[in-house]
């Protein structure tokens, strides 16, 4: 495995929509070392979710985990869409690898259903809720072109890392 290059805020791959991939080429030597590829740079960040077009790859693949208390299983979406999002929504501190050194508060449905492949290729459908689903929310977003940046309704929360670590470190917030 290999650890990839994050690319960073004013790569255009990052404003740019992703293509689907062939359900066909999931199973391949070069989609299966693509995944493992993208979960090892995940983890050596570290972060809990990593979009392919982050990676300068733009195809529909998101990787996401996050170990702890809060957290959620290792988890790989091919061509994800989101089919239903819940009514409550939720404001979290978000930060992202490819947006260096910045935390903001986006507001986000609490609740989202998922249709997806994993991946072996088979048919996913599933609800998450809390920070799972925040994370499903922010990678998707990269799959359009969106950045965490983009969702912040309020810029006044907008946060260098040094001063969030010093003043509002206490809201615990992981990097998506």
């Amino acid at each position: 495995m290999s650890k990839l290059t994050i690319a960073k805020l004013g790569n255009p791959i990052l404003r740019q929509a992703a293509a689907k991939v062939d359900p066909r080429e999931i199973r391949t030597y070069d989609i299966q070392q693509f995944i493992d590829d993208l979960i090892q740079t995940m983890l050596d960040e570290p972060g809990i979710g990593l979009a392919a077009p982050q990676v300068s790859r733009s195809i529909q693949l998101v990787v996401m985990g996050c170990e702890g208390e809060d957290g959620f299983p290792q988890t790989v979406l091919i061509n994800p869409k989101i089919i239903f999002y819940g009514p409550e929504l939720v404001e979290n501190w978000e930060g992202c690898l490819s947006v260096d050194g910045l935390r903001g508060k986006v507001t986000r449905p609490s609740v989202v259903r998922v249709k997806a492949l994993d991946r072996q290729g088979k048919s996913m459908d599933f609800e998450a809720t809390g920070l799972y689903a925040v994370c499903i929310q922010h990678e998707m977003d990269h799959l359009i072109g969106k950045v965490f940046l983009d969702r912040m309704t309020d810029m006044s929360t907008l946060t260098q890392i040094h001063e969030f670590n010093k003043y509002w470190q206490h809201d615990p917030v992981p990097v998506i």
